[in-house]
């Protein structure tokens, strides 16, 4: 079987690049560049896309080798029917990585066409790192990377404000385009680039808050070799999700004109406020994958689908959901209860082999983002914690030792935070600490939780007899305690 290239599918590079897209992972691909695929063939975009490498590790060889092409293979409900969906996107036209192509990462800049920037480096990506250096051929942050590509911008096309971008970052944070925005103004402000830069920033380009939606999965290996021989060639890039995707964007009438989703059936929607949509959407989809992960890993569970067939661990993610997230909030109960149901049921698509560890990525601010909020108004109107989402991070603490039961956990976080817990574990391993002074170490992290958590009084506590009965009787036995308690 043929290896998949432009040639074989007789696919040549025809979109003009009006799309720059820092990322190149399985959400982007089979969320943004899927829309962008659409947006070409049922509308006049007739626009392509750079996938920029956003960090030195890893790289984009299998993309670069498949000429920007790959399969998205999207399962799930459609008009009442279960459908699996195959579409071969085109729309990537180039790869740059800016740790080996600087010159060309920047040359992009020049470019009077790209005007759309599109994000997803998870929820540690969009920060201000003052060690970034203005002569760094690239700084480590994306927001570094993204301000030296717009300065390029601004003084290659000699401060012309019809040059400026619309910025759309899918990554999961509280008003994520002002987040961006503000990082970048702080880089420029750092590195003295000038008030008519940041006037530029300001009056140019537009930084709007997105709220992205899709079950993204990946490769699916068991299926592939059937996929492959129905497509007659060779993917290395296969990617499935379920059919389901919601695009909430903030509203912007210049956003709405240049990408003309509403030609299409795309789910995307243009709004005014997202904050509603977000923390419904953040605290109950994503919440449950965070809480779900580490309590179904260390049961010895590998994919979400079989998380949701254990019993202990779906009765647990959905009592975490009905008893704890909801209560915080301020949406009318049927509401609420209908959106924990669907996500209950996409969790189950039996077609989609969505792997926990892969979920599992900076799973401690992915629990600062989507349930420390919880947490804390849960405690604050009932001054009591909400059990489910305790265990979730005792679960969590534990993960983060980098093995269970003599089994290596291959956990991918800041390498700080992952020494942080492996030196503490250790020194709880070697009998010089007590498992309560290992949790009042963690809890204490302001860096890793953003705040001091063991100001709540007998949380330490609780974490340390979670974790003391996971060792002790298993996370199983220990489940159904909770559950027989709460």
């Amino acid at each position: 079987m043929q290896k998949l290239n432009r040639e074989v599918v007789d696919k040549p590079k025809k979109w003009p690049i009006k799309v720059m897209q820092f990322g190149g992972g399985n959400f982007l691909r089979a969320f943004v560049d899927w829309m962008i695929h659409v947006l070409n063939h049922e509308t006049d975009f007739n626009g392509g896309v750079v996938v920029v490498k956003p960090t030195e590790r890893g790289n984009y060889d299998d993309l670069k080798a498949q000429e920007g092409l790959f399969t998205v293979i999207l399962d799930g409900i459609k008009n009442g029917t279960l459908i699996a969906e195959q579409t071969l996107v085109d729309c990537v036209q180039q790869i740059v990585n800016p740790y080996h192509e600087w010159d060309a990462y920047l040359d992009l800049a020049k470019n009077p066409d790209l005007r759309i920037i599109v994000s997803n480096t998870t929820e540690a990506g969009i920060k201000f790192n003052a060690e970034d250096a203005f002569g760094d051929h690239p700084p480590k942050e994306f927001p570094a990377k993204l301000t030296l590509w717009l300065y390029k911008r601004f003084q290659h096309f000699d401060h012309d404000r019809t040059k400026g971008c619309i910025l759309l970052p899918c990554e999961l944070i509280e008003d994520n385009g002002a987040a961006l925005k503000k990082a970048v103004l702080q880089y420029a402000e750092h590195w003295r680039l000038g008030d008519d830069f940041m006037n530029w920033i300001y009056s140019s380009n537009q930084f709007c808050s997105t709220l992205v939606d899709r079950i993204v999965s990946g490769y699916p290996a068991d299926r592939a070799a059937e996929i492959e021989s129905q497509l007659g060639y060779e993917d290395q890039l296969l990617v499935a999700g379920e059919y389901y995707h919601s695009w909430v964007i903030e509203r912007i009438e210049a956003v709405q004109k240049a990408l003309p989703f509403s030609k299409t059936d795309l789910n995307v929607e243009f709004v005014d406020d997202l904050a509603a949509y977000r923390e419904m959407k953040v605290r109950i989809l994503n919440g449950a994958h965070t809480a779900m992960v580490p309590v179904a890993y260390l049961a010895g569970i590998r994919l979400v689908k079989e998380a949701m067939d254990n019993e202990g661990v779906s009765d647990f993610v959905e009592s975490l959901l009905l008893k704890e997230t909801v209560t915080t909030l301020d949406f009318p109960e049927q509401v609420t209860y209908n959106y924990v149901q669907d996500v209950l049921d996409r969790f189950r698509n039996p077609l989609l082999e969505h792997q926990l560890i892969s979920i599992s990525l900076n799973s401690t601010s992915k629990f600062v983002a989507r349930l420390l909020p919880t947490f804390k108004d849960y405690f604050r109107a009932r001054t009591r914690f909400p059990q489910r989402i305790v265990f979730g991070l005792s679960a969590l603490i534990l993960m983060y030792r980098g093995e269970f039961e003599n089994e290596k956990i291959e956990l991918k976080d800041d390498p700080k935070v992952l020494n942080f817990f492996r030196l503490n574990w250790a020194k709880y391993t070697d009998n010089e600490i007590s498992i309560k002074v290992l949790v009042g170490v963690i809890l204490s992290n302001g860096i890793i939780w953003g705040e001091d958590l063991t100001r709540f009084e007998g949380l330490v506590e609780c974490v340390s007899e979670h974790i003391l009965s996971i060792e002790n009787i298993g996370i199983v036995a220990t489940l159904k305690k909770i559950a027989d308690d709460y």
